[in-house]
């Protein structure tokens, strides 16, 4: 059961309502006891893999979580994550719990060992704050050292960041790491973000290798009626601090690759006279963020928000009432740019608004800076404390803002708006340094991003590589091009977009920018990055919200200098390179309260929920399906769109494609993805281009559209056809995938550290 008080009144409503829907069967439960310090074992039996009952008392359901489980394996774009039961984590009636973090880490154990035979196999193990995650990170470092694997953790289990897992796992040359987290979700939410050799998240097919082991497991218990898994001690060698403690938590090697890249001069950051104002959600970003500050010289610049470490989030996001204002615990993420509606229809940012900003922020000067990270300090928001005056120029711009007092404003920047500038900084820096002319520069960013990104890059002469969303999926790319690197140093290298396009990146490029829409990025070094065995890299393979504030920090200094805002210097990069797509927009479409606290209800939403979801996304999906393969024209497509949307018109819609997880819809003047989660009851819809209003209103219309097929669709597309085109699909993603693929297997080295 969960050792911790309630922070607030609205914590104590959620943990009370969460023991009240907990069986009694649940509280009892007692299978993984990890407060036993001495080594144990776990007897699994086959009545735990079927439904409690009378007749089964001993029932934890294990097979219909195991079915969603790896049913999530396949399409994960973050690590397999879902909500769990913040009290009681061994209830297996939650995605994520105690038995399924120990079933998947020994699957995982066990693969390493087959194909690590008689090596010395090193993992990392880190978490940042949410609920459970110090259960969590003990029972994966000791499941991993019964199976004589040893497991680097900070010492006394303390929290860093996703991406100095990441970081280290590549530095290190380490066989990977596991990290607790669930990003910028829900706060009973959290999830294992398995990371491979390379520091990335799994691909797909790495996780099924390790499902296919859990399987295994499960016939094992069917036939034999039991299956025994052993805990090693507390204090088992093989979990190592002392490694992470010398290496002062890899802050150090963190740093000397920031001063190769983005931090190679701060000197007008360290001249600077006003603060960065740093919001710290759920306060892991700041044990490691304020090393890494010290170690830059420039700690004095930064004030902070919110640094002791809180799996409620210091409240943020949360709220007693859900959008439609019913009575209702109800948790918005802490995603700073989220939009909601209020009841009465008004648009507002819901994070935002539960910071209480106009009190925070109150004795800050005009030209703030404002820089909001997110639980694992990957994901980065910017805004900035301006004057009233100026509202009617930020709507026009697309700018938004909120009202602090009666003469100050907070310009609040979404990260497509927010990394244009940082892109735009940096190759201004690489080329008053002479560095930019060096190498050819390329990007890779999410189909979901921003055009606005693409029309910039062509203005600088910067190639642009599309990709699926998910940050695995820019990793993918790097090692494609790393690849040929190795190979081929000294001739082009071309790699294909998920558009289908070979792009020609040119003899030896760097990579000047790697992102999504969603708040993260990554920029690349002038060298190649090396691992301490001499692997080469030509950026990290985490967004790192460490590497967005330097870059963030260094260009408001710039600013400073130079007496401009943020908002005049996103209007200047727009004038300046004839940007035609200002304007970009996400409708976030839940079909159920992810806060519901009664499991049961819960799942019966979520699959109700997916029902709606896929109908819409099949919709779509299958119309560009269709058009790859000839089955219908693209006049047949605008004929069915024309016909289900009478308030749309699609007219000059130019190609619908399948970008590896959503449908794109290009037009002459404006794009809309519809992109269905593959973890959760929610549909995404973006769109950008050069007129605001129409926009919101194609995002708003395709992304909340019921699914029903029309006649004329029935007419285009068979039954079959749209049943299949799901798995079409699938197969289509995993050519673009595995084309190219840099496949070349992870050797353990010797260590010496």
């Amino acid at each position: 059961m969960l050792k911790r008080e309630p922070s607030c009144e609205l914590e104590r409503e959620l943990f009370n309502s969460v023991i009240e829907k907990t069986p009694d069967y649940i509280k009892k439960l007692d299978l993984f006891n990890f407060d036993s310090e001495g080594e144990f074992s776990v007897t699994l039996k086959k009545e735990h893999l079927y439904p409690h009952s009378e007749t089964n008392p001993e029932g934890l359901n294990l097979l219909e979580w195991f079915a969603n489980y790896s049913k999530e394996a396949k399409v994960s774009t973050a690590g397999i994550r879902g909500p769990q039961n913040i009290i009681y984590p061994q209830d297996t009636r939650f995605p994520i719990n105690l038995a399924g973090i120990v079933l998947a880490t020994l699957a995982k154990a066990l693969v390493a060992r087959e194909k690590y035979e008689g090596k010395e196999i090193l993992k990392l193990a880190g978490s940042e704050v949410r609920y459970n995650s110090d259960l969590y990170l003990d029972a994966i470092a000791r499941v991993q050292a019964a199976q004589g694997i040893k497991t680097l953790t900070p010492k006394g289990r303390k929290t860093i960041p996703i991406w100095l897992a990441s970081f280290l796992a590549y530095k290190l040359d380490l066989l990977g790491g596991e990290y607790i987290t669930s990003s910028h979700g829900i706060s009973v939410k959290t999830a294992t973000k398995d990371l491979n050799s390379q520091g990335s998240q799994y691909l797909p097919e790495e996780s099924m290798e390790f499902v296919d082991k859990i399987q295994e497991i499960f016939d094992i218990l069917e036939k034999e009626g039991s299956y025994t898994i052993k805990i090693s001690a507390k204090n088992n060698p093989l979990i190592d601090e002392t490694i992470m403690s010398k290496l002062n938590d890899g802050i150090d090697l963190y740093v000397e690759y920031l001063k190769s890249g983005v931090g190679q001069n701060l000197d007008s950051v360290k001249k600077m006279k006003s603060k960065l104002f740093i919001e710290c959600v759920g306060g892991c970003a700041y044990r490691t963020l304020s090393r890494v500050l010290e170690k830059l010289g420039i700690q004095d610049k930064y004030v902070w928000n919110n640094t002791e470490e809180d799996p409620f989030f210091h409240s943020i996001g949360k709220y007693d009432t859900d959008p439609k204002g019913n009575k209702v615990f109800y948790d918005y993420s802490v995603d700073a740019t989220v939009l909601a509606k209020r009841p009465n229809g008004e648009k507002f940012f819901p994070v935002i608004e539960s910071m209480h900003y106009e009190k925070v922020l109150a004795d800050y000067p005009f030209g703030t800076v404002v820089l909001i990270t997110d639980p694992d300090h990957d994901r980065l928001t910017v805004c900035q404390i301006e004057a009233v005056g100026n509202e009617s120029l930020l709507e026009e711009y697309g700018i938004s803002y909120i009202k602090l007092d009666e003469s100050r404003i907070l310009t609040i920047y979404s990260a497509n708006q927010a990394f244009l500038m940082l892109m735009n900084y940096r190759a201004k820096q690489l080329k008053s340094h002479g560095k930019f002319k060096n190498h050819p520069r390329f990007m890779i960013k999410t189909t979901a991003s921003a055009l606005s990104w693409d029309e910039w890059a062509k203005a600088h002469g910067i190639k642009v590589v599309n990709v699926p969303v998910g940050f695995k999926e820019i990793a993918n790319i790097m090692k494609k091009v790393e690849l040929q690197l190795k190979n081929n140093p000294d001739k082009e290298v071309v790699v294909d977009d998920v558009f289908g396009n070979a792009v020609n990146l040119g003899v030896q490029p760097r990579l000047i920018f790697g992102g999504e829409e969603s708040g993260g990025m990554i920029m690349g070094s002038e060298d190649m990055i090396e691992s301490l065995a001499g692997r080469k890299a030509i950026a990290m393979r985490e967004k790192s919200a460490t590497e967005a504030i330097i870059v963030a920090s260094s260009l408001a200094a710039k600013l400073e200098e130079d007496n401009k805002t943020l908002s005049e210097y996103l209007i200047e990069i727009f004038e300046e390179n004839n940007i035609i797509a200002k304007f970009d927009v996400r409708e976030d479409i839940a079909y159920y309260n992810e806060s519901e606290p009664d499991i049961e209800k819960l799942k019966q939403a979520k699959i109700e929920g997916e029902k709606q979801r896929t109908k819409n996304d099949l919709f779509y999906l299958s119309l560009a399906i269709a058009v790859k393969e000839g089955i219908i024209t693209l006049e047949d497509v605008k004929n069915i769109l024309n016909d289900a949307f009478s308030e749309l018109n699609f007219d000059n819609l130019v190609s619908i494609k399948f970008v590896g997880d959503g449908t794109y819809l290009q037009f002459t003047d404006k794009y809309v993805e519809i992109r269905p989660s593959g973890t959760d009851a929610k549909t995404k819809a973006y769109a950008g281009g050069e007129k605001l209003a129409e926009i919101e209103k194609y995002a708003r219309i395709l992304g909340n559209y019921s699914g029903d097929r029309t006649e004329l669709h029935k007419k285009f597309i068979s039954n079959e056809f749209y049943e299949n085109s799901k798995e079409k699909a699938l197969n289509y993603y995993l050519q673009f995938v595995d084309k190219d693929a840099n496949n070349e297997a992870f050797v353990i080295p010797e260590y010496k550290f």
